[in-house]
């Protein structure tokens, strides 16, 4: 298929959603390239990068890597998450692709995922013709998507709804892909407790497997290409549920995830508020450092995140372990 570089600013996210983070798209791939005036500032500014460049990929050695379980006393996290965004690079994004372009997209997407054999073989649902037990069950287990954010929906995220959308997951039900959500896929490698190393390892062993039947959309600046601006470069997000009440109360608590480059955010995704004192940590930093480099800067984080709720209640208070925010 053809591209052009088209920006899609028509119906703009950003115009109809002044809250947006970013507000504007990249409806192919080569608007990279074609409207770098508009969208380079745009992706510096968001990333808060004097200069475009990314490294080439790499995962680490998946064999040795040096951490494991984050939580061993199971006392804070609740689950822990590694997902990557990634885009075929024979396609455009979700605004200029008809229906025929998305079913063929979901086809090709579809064998690929029920290639995959040992841990990762599973078997692929299309919400097309899904029935509303088996809908609401996966919508309860936190695996299915929905076309209910307003941000995609008015940037064209969500035409020719079901058409070509769909979900995969594994027999263990701990990888999982989104395919046609926002971006053309999401691999999503996820499970109880804090052992971020198991978590990794799957979802790079997926991502090398998938790479042996699909092309991905790729730029020496800029890594991995996908829909939004915000996601690029590894388009790697590690995360974990933990609870921190104490810490998350606290004045400063942005303070500190501003200082490990974390974001903090509702269990129910970007937009969403803390549920019991239960927040998604994960790393903010996507472009310009390696996978492995994204990985092991939120792994620091939430171990200095899990430190200070343990100050707070063993000591009691902010003025009490205040010292200890500003200590590597």
């Amino acid at each position: 298929m053809e591209t052009y570089g088209i920006l899609w600013c028509d119906k703009s996210s950003g115009c109809e959603n002044p809250d947006s983070g970013v507000g504007i798209y990249a409806a192919d791939p080569d608007a990279y390239n074609v409207f770098a005036d508009v969208l380079h500032p745009v992706i510096k500014d968001y990333h808060k990068v004097s200069e475009l460049k990314h490294p080439s990929p790499d995962f680490g050695d998946i064999n040795n890597l040096g951490f494991d379980n984050l939580d061993p006393s199971n006392e804070y996290i609740v689950s822990t998450r590694v997902r990557v965004g990634r885009s075929h690079d024979s396609y455009g994004f979700p605004p200029v692709l008809d229906k025929e372009q998305r079913l063929s997209m979901e086809q090709k997407s579809r064998e690929a995922l029920e290639s995959l054999t040992g841990e990762l073989a599973g078997k692929y649902h299309p919400l097309l013709g899904m029935d509303k037990t088996t809908q609401q069950q996966l919508t309860d287990d936190h695996f299915l998507f929905n076309d209910h954010d307003r941000f995609l929906k008015t940037c064209g995220g969500y035409d020719d709804w079901p058409y070509g959308r769909g979900i995969f997951f594994n027999n263990n039900k701990d990888f999982l892909v989104w395919v046609n959500e926002e971006d053309h896929l999401r691999l999503i490698s996820m499970q109880k407790g804090g052992n971020l190393g198991e978590v990794y390892k799957r979802l790079v062993t997926a991502i090398k497997e998938m790479e042996k039947k699909l092309t991905f959309a790729h730029h020496p600046k800029f890594g991995y290409l996908t829909f939004c601006p915000s996601n690029l470069g590894t388009t790697l997000r590690a995360s974990v549920h933990i609870k921190i009440p104490k810490l998350a109360a606290e004045p400063n608590f942005k303070e500190v995830c501003d200082k490990w480059n974390l974001q903090a955010r509702g269990i129910h995704g970007e937009h969403t508020e803390s549920v019991g004192g239960v927040y998604d940590i994960s790393n903010k930093r996507r472009l310009g450092l390696s996978e492995i480099e994204a990985v092991q800067e939120m792994r620091r984080g939430v171990e200095e995140i899990i430190r200070l709720e343990k100050s707070l209640n063993n000591k009691g208070g902010w003025f009490s372990c205040k010292f200890p925010f500003f200590k590597k």
